[in-house]
């Protein structure tokens, strides 16, 4: 499974679970959470029934399907199945796998309401809801339909949400449908800083591409993400960094399912080393050996924030953040940092000369990494000879040219994206939240409610407005 020892958030949260408690988990990715609560479920599920007896609700379509696969992985050997159902993958398909009886579905909001709406899948045996990276699901509109879903489930049943951040509205939601939830919590600080190194740079929009290339050269990560903040930055940045010659893709939610899964699976595999990406598309994204992020455009929000970062520094190694921000930006920044409570540490603008520097330095630890390795006799034969005529200074000088990668100054044309401003928070229509909110599942909160079949027409309509505008 990758881990010999459990992690904090699993000492914490596997046992007050086995213990039939309702949790609320405030971690971020990469803590080992999917454990937390993967170890619990399979621990519960009754292997003789064939009904599904557990639900994973998950924001995208990438953590549903990495959630059921470590979910299988843990519960291999148990009689356990899972199954991600997720929306961009044919619909046939999904009903065609729930004929194999998994007890646990993982699934985005929206597509399991189709499903209940088809009755392909039924929620009355459920004895276990998990609602991961709850915020986001909140921060792309499902919190609609993440009510209407918890009000379908048995009344009795134990439910646990984690999420990195706790908004108000995300609070009301615990306080309707969660029974004296035990905390566990993160401290703010330890969530974003431990093992990530956050820096930013000032700089203009124009200044930024070239900035990135040079801290790619300089820093030489094994695999980095670049943030951007639309669709169309996203496309502009992947060409664009093509074009300087680094191996690259992009992933965005309008790209077929088929393709982001091919474009992942190169990431992972090391087959290329810079992915770049939506917050949508790379939310969930659990893929080990990611040293470098890159905020190109500073996020919206310090929740966007967190879960970018998040996707470096994982499973206890460090990582590096950097955020490039323009001088309209720098109160949003500060906002960012006193949210997160987190320090960002400010780093001058890379030069050429460094970039060049950087380069320098990587050839030399290629053939460093040649010297100390096997060598052909024949080119031995050949370098002895070179030693002999010509001075052994000159030849280091002309290997390293040939080493080293060259400049590049293609020139590239990215659109300008409007600075970042601070986001208001949330707030219920109405006012106040209410603290004193039922806790018998939502029942009593939405007592005397008109409800005909699952409310789907005018929810569904709403809300596929507002999650279609994926950015």
């Amino acid at each position: 499974m990758g881990f010999e020892a459990a992690t904090p958030i699993q000492e914490q949260v596997i046992p007050e679970l086995l213990a039939g408690k309702d949790v609320i988990g405030q971690a971020q990715t990469g803590t080992g959470k999917t454990a937390a609560f993967g170890i619990p479920i399979i621990e519960k599920i009754d292997t003789e029934d064939t009904a599904v007896q557990a639900l994973v609700l998950a924001p995208t379509r990438e953590l549903a399907m990495q959630v059921s696969e470590e979910i299988n992985k843990i519960g291999r050997y148990t009689g356990v199945r899972s199954l991600a159902v997720y929306g961009g993958q044919e619909m046939g398909r999904q009903i065609r796998a729930l004929k194999g009886r998994p007890q646990i579905i993982v699934a985005t909001p929206g597509r399991l309401m189709d499903h209940m709406r088809r009755r392909t899948i039924r929620l009355e045996n459920i004895q276990m809801v998990v609602l991961d990276e709850a915020d986001e699901m909140l921060s792309m509109g499902f919190v609609e339909d993440i009510e209407t879903i918890l009000k379908e489930v048995p009344e009795e049943r134990q439910t646990l949400l984690f999420s990195a951040t706790m908004p108000k509205r995300l609070q009301a939601v615990t306080q309707a449908f969660m029974q004296e939830p035990t905390i566990v919590k993160v401290k703010a600080k330890e969530m974003t800083v431990t093992n990530i190194d956050q820096r930013y740079i000032e700089l203009t929009e124009k200044q930024k591409f070239d900035a990135l290339c040079h801290l790619l050269d300089i820093e030489l990560p094994e695999l980095a993400i670049v943030f951007g903040r639309t669709k169309r930055r996203v496309d502009e940045l992947t060409e664009a960094l093509l074009l300087r010659g680094y191996e690259v893709e992009g992933i965005h939610g309008d790209m077929r399912q088929e393709r982001r899964d091919k474009v992942i699976r190169r990431f992972k595999n090391k087959t290329i080393e810079i992915l770049v990406a939506t917050d949508v598309a790379a939310r969930g994204l659990d893929i080990s050996g990611v040293t470098h992020v890159f905020n190109f455009d500073l996020p919206q929000d310090a929740e966007s924030y967190v879960h970018r970062i998040g996707r470096t520094g994982r499973a206890g190694k460090e990582g590096v953040a950097f955020t490039f921000v323009t001088a309209p930006e720098i109160a949003h920044l500060r906002y960012i940092e006193e949210t997160t409570k987190g320090k960002m540490t400010k780093q001058t603008l890379p030069t050429y000369e460094d970039a060049l520097a950087g380069r320098y330095n990587q050839a030399v630890e290629k053939m460093m990494e040649i010297a100390n390795g096997e060598h052909d006799h024949e080119l031995r034969k050949l370098a002895e000879r070179l030693v002999n005529e010509y001075e052994p200074v000159s030849l280091v000088m002309a290997a390293l040219k040939l080493s080293t990668k060259e400049r590049n100054d293609t020139a590239v044309k990215l659109t300008s994206e409007p600075p970042a401003r601070v986001k208001k928070q949330f707030r219920q229509k109405g006012g106040k939240f209410d603290n004193k909110s039922s806790n018998r599942r939502g029942n009593q909160r939405y007592q005397g409610k008109k409800r005909e079949g699952f409310g789907f027409k005018n929810r569904r309509s709403s809300s596929s407005k507002r999650k279609s505008n994926d950015r």
